[in-house]
């Protein structure tokens, strides 16, 4: 855990739940790097997961007042509707599964493996949060495939589409492995 996420779990209101560490663990990520847009969340849905986790951990003027924006928004959009509508098991409050069901599918957008875009320590820790969250959800993913690609599988088949990536994979180290067929295009 960094220093970032340590200090949040400091302020914590209840630092042994599990959500809370997850938030703190992915807000810390991005805030000790200055890049709270990359969590895709507005300036008032970040100030008020802030306030119902971390009492006091943030100045309001920490919080960005700019939105990140996306030719992607679309996959955005259908990624966050689809895990919303699956089996959300663990979260507390309702507006802590939308904003982490935001960060995920924002995280979708960068160029990475999920659980580095997450800025997390590896993908257990991404299969732990979907575990928590949408177990009956992940549990389709019986290939074992990475998860960005899972999900980017997901979103197009609920949609009517054909299968292909999520709009962060073309940057990613391991788009020829994942997507064989596309990396010689």
């Amino acid at each position: 855990m960094n220093g970032a996420a340590a200090m949040l779990l400091a302020c914590a209101l209840d630092p042994a739940n599990a959500d809370t560490i997850a938030f703190a663990r992915l807000i810390g990520a991005r805030l000790g790097a200055r890049e709270l847009l990359l969590l895709g969340l507005s300036r008032d849905q970040l100030a008020a997961l802030v306030k119902r986790h971390f009492s006091r951990a943030l100045d309001h003027a920490e919080i960005p007042t700019a939105v990140l924006w996306s030719p992607h928004w679309q996959f955005v959009s259908e990624l966050r509707t689809l895990l919303l509508q699956h089996d959300i098991t663990a979260a507390t409050h309702a507006a802590d599964a939308h904003c982490l069901a935001t960060i995920i599918a924002t995280a979708c957008l960068r160029p990475d493996h999920l659980w580095r875009d997450l800025g997390l320590s590896g993908r257990d820790d991404v299969t732990s949060i979907l575990h928590r969250h949408y177990p009956r959800f992940i549990a389709r993913n019986v290939k074992n495939l990475r998860w960005k690609k899972f999900l980017a599988q997901e979103v197009a088949l609920a949609n009517g589409r054909a299968v292909t990536f999520a709009p962060g994979c073309p940057g990613c180290e391991d788009f020829a492995f994942c997507y064989p067929e596309r990396a010689s295009e």
